[in-house]
């Protein structure tokens, strides 16, 4: 089995599985054409599960002149033999092939975001800002500028009146985390519960169930994707800074939550976490923001 923390997007993970069960099935000169064309490989819609969507069968068809749900029955043989415990695999006519992953995996994955954010704060780049930047940062948030070209977080840049709703959600994400700390439900010895007794994720709730569907798809892209387009960016950007504005207005972490259910206000704030550290990169690498923590 492959460690999910090799890689940094589920996407990644899944490919790789593809790669293996290629390799046990077709000739390597074979699997060589194939990777010149790319592995046909996309994230379901559903937002109540996080599942990847291929048409590899249909593509081998065409080369094999074999039907491809043939194909499929055989690519997902292999994967099921390599990959116990990642995914579950459904065939669907007329050769699609579907991978739900499993819930013990997507934990790690979200523990690995939240350890990255870990690592910079830990390194200064998420603690106390310089007072000056941050005065500066404040003032241009109204600003009615074009965005960015450069993608080096600048506090002179200023910041498009749009963009304020995804400063706005990493502000709140980093109160929300400090109140985590103050009322000593995040502690630095403490792992987030992310499972249950049933080793199933504590995520019920479609918000909860959107926002890490969201996550996964932002992140798919920008390890998987090399474009410079600073409107993509942007997008992705607001598109998970409003995810997050509906999860954070129906999935309560304090009060009841907290003192009946304390590890499902944890795992929650998990959530934070993740999407504290993906809006971040998504400021400061590809739009080219400093991001701020408080407004």
């Amino acid at each position: 089995m492959l460690l999910v923390s090799k890689y940094t997007a589920i996407k990644q993970l899944v490919h790789s599985y593809f790669i293996i069960a290629l390799s046990i099935y077709t000739y390597y000169s074979k699997i060589e054409t194939l990777a010149d064309k790319k592995i046909p490989l996309s994230k379901g819609r559903n937002s109540n599960q996080v599942f990847y969507i291929t048409g590899l069968a249909l593509q081998l068809s065409k080369y094999e002149k074999i039907p491809a749900m043939e194909i499929a029955e055989a690519i997902a043989s292999h994967l099921s033999a390599n990959s116990a415990g990642v995914f579950s695999i459904q065939i669907v006519p007329p050769g699609w092939i579907h991978l739900e992953l499993a819930h013990p995996v997507l934990a790690g994955w979200l523990q690995r975001l939240v350890e990255k954010r870990g690592d910079i704060v830990a390194q200064g780049h998420g603690g106390t800002e310089d007072k000056k930047d941050k005065e500066e940062l404040v003032t241009v948030l109204f600003s009615s500028h074009s965005s960015h070209s450069s993608h080096s977080p600048s506090p002179q840049s200023p910041l498009p009146n749009h963009l304020f709703p995804i400063q706005y959600a990493h502000a709140r994400c980093c109160s929300l985390v400090r109140l985590g700390e103050r009322e000593g439900l995040i502690t630095s010895e403490g792992a987030i519960p992310w499972l249950n007794k049933q080793q199933e994720l504590r995520f019920h709730h479609p918000s909860e169930l959107c926002l890490l569907s969201e996550l996964v798809q932002v992140v798919d892209e920008l390890e998987c994707s090399d474009s410079s387009d600073s409107v993509k960016w942007q997008k992705l950007a607001l598109g998970l800074s409003r995810v997050f504005d509906n999860f954070w207005r129906d999935c309560r972490i304090w009060g009841e939550v907290k003192v009946n259910s304390p590890e499902i206000a944890l795992a929650r704030l998990g959530l934070v976490m993740a999407t504290q550290s993906v809006l971040r990169t998504l400021l400061e690498e590809k739009l080219g923001i400093l991001a701020i923590l408080e407004l």
